[in-house]
């Protein structure tokens, strides 16, 4: 719709103070069926590819490429987005580290109760219990009688040794 603006020849001498307005209309009267659907795919087409490009400028902003032309403030919500991405994959890895600890447990369970099997048949029920209280494990690990006590790991530094030489050792070198 568009305004018609003052010419004298549309406006009549009593509606001097109303708006006339005209209206365009477009449609397609026995139209090809192939030209209109050949129309729709071509508007389509065109609107996926603006939304690629869309979608490849803010990769590039993602990986830190062509950030020239932004303000503070868009740096400032792009290291946002950013932060919260990178939260979700720590959540993600997180849960996904749970899990595979949560397996482990259970496989170091059922090792264990095939162990104190095969320890039944070889020395009988006799020691079974003793046996299993004194088994020896690496890295100063032990067996609880809680089968499901929350397992809480923590990664801390190595020792350090001093490995001192005796007075009587060879030096090499």
């Amino acid at each position: 719709m568009r305004k018609l603006d003052g010419a004298p020849s549309e406006q009549s001498n009593n509606e001097s103070s109303s708006i006339k307005y005209t209206l365009n209309v477009g449609f397609i009267i026995n139209s090809n069926p192939n030209y209109v659907h050949k129309f729709f795919w071509q508007r389509e087409a065109a609107s996926l590819r603006q939304q690629l490009h869309e979608l490849q400028e803010n990769h590039r902003k993602l990986m830190g490429e062509e950030l020239s032309g932004l303000s503070v403030k868009d740096l400032q919500n792009l290291e946002n987005q950013l932060e919260m991405s990178l939260r979700g994959v720590r959540v993600q890895k997180g849960n996904l580290i749970h899990q595979d600890n949560m397996e482990l447990y259970k496989k170091v369970n059922l090792i264990r109760q095939e162990n104190m099997e095969l320890y039944k048949k070889v020395y009988g029920t006799r020691d079974a219990n003793r046996a299993t209280r004194n088994l020896p494990l690496p890295n100063g690990f032990s067996i609880s009688e809680e089968l499901h006590v929350p397992i809480h790991l923590q990664l801390c530094q190595p020792e350090q040794q001093n490995y001192e030489t005796s007075p009587g050792a060879t030096k090499l070198g």
